[in-house]
């Protein structure tokens, strides 16, 4: 299994900028894949974006050239830098792995982008 947690969500002024961590509970060398996926309400989640144990990186094109996903293998966390944030960007994000052919979720963090 992998245990996920997730920090960094909040409010912020369109514009403006975010992180978000996600720290795995085993080495991210190990985990197949790892990402971000967002929730609104009445809508399914989404990709957001993912980053493959090789290292190549997937964008959602609703986000490509604002968010950047990077990884620190030290400290078994994944980042997801976002800029030029947007209001239709809010939304829960989940953090989540794939791990021995099963998908782990983290527990979910609130992005708010006001106008």
């Amino acid at each position: 299994q992998v245990q996920l947690v997730e920090s960094g969500g909040g409010l912020v002024q369109a514009g403006g900028s975010l992180r978000l961590s996600c720290a795995a509970s085993k080495s991210i060398f190990s985990i197949n894949v790892m990402g971000w996926y967002r929730q609104t309400p009445g809508k399914q989640r989404e990709l957001v974006a993912d980053i493959w144990s090789g290292g190549v990186t997937h964008y959602a094109d609703s986000v490509k050239g604002r968010f950047t996903l990077s990884r620190d293998i030290a400290k078994n966390t994944v980042y997801l830098q976002m800029n030029s944030l947007k209001p239709e960007d809010t939304a829960v994000y989940y953090c989540h792995a794939i791990y021995g052919g099963l998908k782990y979720w983290g527990q979910g963090t609130q992005v708010t982008v006001s106008s």
